[in-house]
């Protein structure tokens, strides 16, 4: 039975800085990292070896492998799976023999051929074959499978954002995430901004009430395309699975529209702003402008706009807009208090060290226990689901509830999955005529 309704939901009618004042305890441990609850053991003593296993092993599960290893120079990579055999093998050959990463990295790279994977089963393998940590780097649309296994086999996860991309896989996410809590699992999310010590530190400050209460907030990325499978659209069939998942950013059920796959990022730092929360409803419009109907584009919005409302009514104005040219770029957050103004970044102290590498670094030390312990699933499973009740909004355009959320059957994944099976594209989402479920 979905749960129907969230416990940050409960602040309704309180005052604004009631609320912030009841959020202290749990948003004075997001602003350091989430410091809930500690490992009672250590899985690996500060510089013993740590093994990494990836699923997805695309641009960024490259890059991701590379950074990880940049902070943190006892991890070695030693599985690897992935759908395409053209791609493990292209990520491979990137990490371990060209002249992309630094030899520090290159070192770190030893998989072995028994342990490269293939085919929807690839998680699986790599989840089982004695790794210490999973990297889930697909696709968001295969991540609640994929986490549900790693953290049932007693793994510490780093996931790429967003956690789903439909409501059910969004709910489940959210059962897991307190799941991994209980077993004192790390669990370190793609949404670096959380260890970006601006960012830290300039949450922290608001949440203290540097800025005074917060009454109205804005999140904004606007900028050019994604454009994805470029290479294939002449040699698979649009209808085909193998084709949807070469051209993910198209498609809604493996993407989840620019809203849930790439603002995210806007929309989770507002919720941390706010308590580690989420809005109570939402309204939003949106559309495809310059978008074209043709298969490479799938059917996904170019826009949305959405007016977000929290328990105690201060509100977030989400914007998310793709251009064919890249001559607007507007990826922020604002947040405006009764004395003053902050954009989560200027009451902060700018660290030397990438967001990208920090993650890692926060990560290890949690697991090996030099660190505080750092779990972002349930935090980003929030911002997951809330993205998605954007999206959900303007294709039906009406209202989204967090309670109808909650309890949506909403299922986007493919039963029965295959690389031969075709998975019919549906058309662009229609006011009017699309169904909230």
């Amino acid at each position: 039975m979905p749960e129907t309704q969230g416990a940050p939901s409960e602040a309704a009618g309180v005052t604004r800085r009631s609320f912030m004042q009841r959020s202290a305890g749990t948003a004075g441990a997001a602003a350091a990292g989430l410091q809930i609850i500690r490992p009672p053991a250590a899985r690996a003593q500060d510089g013993e070896k740590l093994t990494i296993g990836i699923v997805g092993c695309g641009g960024r599960g490259t890059r991701g492998v590379a950074e990880a290893i940049r902070g943190n120079p006892n991890y070695e990579l030693r599985a690897m799976g992935d759908l395409f055999e053209d791609q493990l093998e292209r990520s491979l050959r990137r990490l371990r023999d060209s002249d992309e990463f630094e030899p520090d990295v290159k070192e770190q790279i030893k998989v072995a051929p028994e342990n490269r994977f293939l085919g929807y089963d690839a998680y699986k393998k790599v989840i089982d074959s004695g790794v210490d940590v999973v990297f889930l780097h697909t696709p968001p649309g295969w991540r609640p499978l994929h986490l549900e296994y790693a953290v049932n086999a007693n793994k510490h996860v780093f996931a790429e954002k967003p956690l789903a991309t439909d409501m059910m896989g969004a709910q489940k996410v959210i059962r897991l995430a307190k799941e991994s809590e209980q077993k004192k699992l790390t669990v370190m999310i793609g949404a670096q901004r959380r260890c970006q010590k601006e960012y830290v530190e300039s949450v922290g400050r608001i949440q203290d009430g540097e800025i005074g209460d917060v009454v109205a907030t804005y999140a904004n990325w606007i900028s050019g395309p994604v454009i994805k499978g470029a290479d294939f659209e002449e040699k698979l069939d649009a209808e085909s699975l193998a084709w949807q998942q070469r051209a993910w950013y198209s498609h809604v059920w493996i993407c989840g529209d620019q809203i849930v796959e790439q603002h995210l990022h806007n929309i989770d730092v507002i919720n941390w702003v706010m308590g580690d929360t989420h809005p109570v409803s939402v309204v939003a419009s949106g559309g495809a402008v310059w978008r074209p109907r043709e298969k490479l584009y799938g059917n996904i919005y170019d826009h949305v706009y959405a007016d977000f409302e929290y328990a105690n009514g201060v509100r977030m104005a989400s914007h998310c807009r793709q251009y064919p040219e890249r001559k607007v770029r507007r990826v922020n957050e604002l947040v405006v208090g009764t004395r003053g103004r902050s954009t989560v970044r200027d009451l902060g102290t700018p660290s030397q060290t990438s967001p990208y590498v920090q993650e890692h670094i926060d990560m290890v030390n949690s697991i090996n226990g030099s660190g505080p312990y750092k779990n972002f699933a349930l935090a980003v499973a929030y911002s997951t689901m809330t993205a998605i009740m954007g999206r959900e909004s303007a294709y039906a355009g009406i209202e989204v509830t967090w309670d109808m959320a909650m309890n949506s059957k909403q299922n986007l994944i493919p039963d029965n999955p295959s690389l031969e099976a075709s998975y019919p594209v549906p058309d662009l989402p229609r006011p009017g005529e699309y169904e909230f479920i």
